[in-house]
């Protein structure tokens, strides 16, 4: 995919996140229909937890000579209380200014080799890097998502 295709996709996540959630019912959103897997409300706020971390990452890279990239616990995350409800509006909201701020800072970026180290993964990623695995978060997420609902309308 193209950088273009991958800064396009961050710029136009949230629009197709929630049309595939919208007029979800709460038990439909809180329900783990593919077990382990996570409910749709926990998938919609681990997206703000997963994306305000990237944010922060790519602004590290920025400004800092091979920054050290926050880490942590996704799945701790999703366990807390407000991912467990199912009220998503508060989540998109975030989500809307945090992908309009972040494709703005997309658009304008030089030096796309300019690179931060991950511990987790243990190595360098450079913001080319970062912008692929983003770009794919967000498909992957609305596969899980898309999982979910096709699990819900075809019970096993």
């Amino acid at each position: 995919m193209e950088r273009y295709e991958r800064i396009h996709t961050i710029r136009t996540f949230v629009p197709r996140l929630r049309a595939l959630v919208q007029g979800l019912t709460s038990t439909q959103l809180t329900t783990a229909y593919n077990a382990p897997e996570w409910t749709i409300a926990q998938n919609v706020h681990h997206l703000v937890d997963s994306h305000v971390n990237s944010y922060m990452r790519f602004k590290k890279v920025l400004t800092e000579d091979n920054p050290v990239l926050p880490v942590y616990n996704q799945d701790d995350f999703a366990k807390l209380p407000d991912a467990q409800r199912p009220y998503l509006e508060d989540s998109f909201t975030i989500l809307e200014g945090l992908h309009a701020r972040w494709a703005v800072m997309l658009d304008h970026i030089e030096d796309w080799s300019r690179a931060g180290y991950h511990p987790e993964q243990e190595k360098t990623l450079s913001l080319d890097d970062l912008l692929t695995m983003y770009a794919n978060h967000c498909e992957a997420h609305l596969r899980q998502i898309q999982d979910v609902l096709d699990a819900m309308d075809n019970p096993a």
